[in-house]
């Protein structure tokens, strides 16, 4: 278990460790162009791919792309259908691509609504590239911040041999959480114009640099990557620190 950037102080660098990124505006990209929006989520997942690549090449060792949500469900049952199968299809086709390249795969989420195909193809997927250690990539699906903050409760209140008087720490709650075995992720990128974390990582992201880009996501490409990590090195990561108290200690930045 990583420990929590509100209790320690992670060591920085000029590229992130971990990014974390919501892929939003396929829809709105796809009807700008007059075409479904199912068509906007399918030329979403060739971005996936560029970034993949990108982020392995540039040394990120975790990315974590928000696919579908808790609440994605309220979205309308043929677009939802078109995720699942686009879900099935990524699997079917990239696991070969990403044992290549030594990225591990994992999901993250509560998958037990998903069809049993799906969720076979997800296990048999993580199992294949479980000892890839490149880039992990993990593909959160199904998932809500609140629904995993939860979840590590429960988890935590059902352990054998707990003490129900003995108060709660942070540290109880995030080696609970769905993606304990990860450092909290540095930089956070959303795109499609809109400025807010929607329930994303909600305990991970405290203090992450949160990075916004009017481009919608198909759109989102290498150069796009690039200019994310430009702007996230210009960054002064103080973690409750002061600008003197780095100068004095030294301490690198971006």
């Amino acid at each position: 278990m990583t420990i929590s950037t509100t209790k320690a102080i992670p060591v920085v660098g000029a590229i992130p460790r971990h990014v974390a990124i919501i892929m939003d505006g396929n829809g709105r990209w796809a009807t700008k162009r007059h075409l479904p929006r199912t068509a906007g989520h399918a030329k979403g997942v060739r971005a996936v791919r560029r970034a993949v690549e990108a982020c392995g090449q540039a040394g990120v060792e975790y990315l974590t792309l928000f696919a579908f949500s808790s609440e994605n469900w309220r979205r309308p049952a043929e677009e939802v259908s078109l995720l699942m199968r686009l879900f099935m299809q990524a699997l079917e086709r990239e696991v070969d691509k990403l044992q290549e390249q030594g990225v591990r795969l994992r999901i993250v989420g509560d998958i037990s609504p998903f069809d049993p195909k799906l969720r076979a193809l997800i296990d048999a997927a993580q199992a294949r590239t479980a000892h890839n250690d490149k880039l992990t990539l993990t593909v959160a699906a199904n998932y809500g911040g609140r629904w995993d903050i939860l979840q590590a409760t429960q988890k935590l209140l059902a352990e054998s041999g707990r003490n129900p008087a003995q108060p709660l720490s942070e540290d109880d709650i995030s080696r609970h959480l769905c993606m304990a075995w990860a450092p909290e992720p540095d930089l956070f990128i959303r795109t499609g114009g809109e400025q807010r974390i929607s329930n994303f990582l909600i305990w991970q992201l405290a203090y992450t640099e949160l990075y916004f880009t009017d481009q919608y996501w198909p759109d989102f490409d290498r150069a796009s990557l690039e200019q994310a990590f430009h702007w996230y090195a210009t960054r002064e990561r103080r973690f409750g620190r002061t600008s003197a108290q780095l100068a004095e200690t030294g301490a690198k930045q971006p």
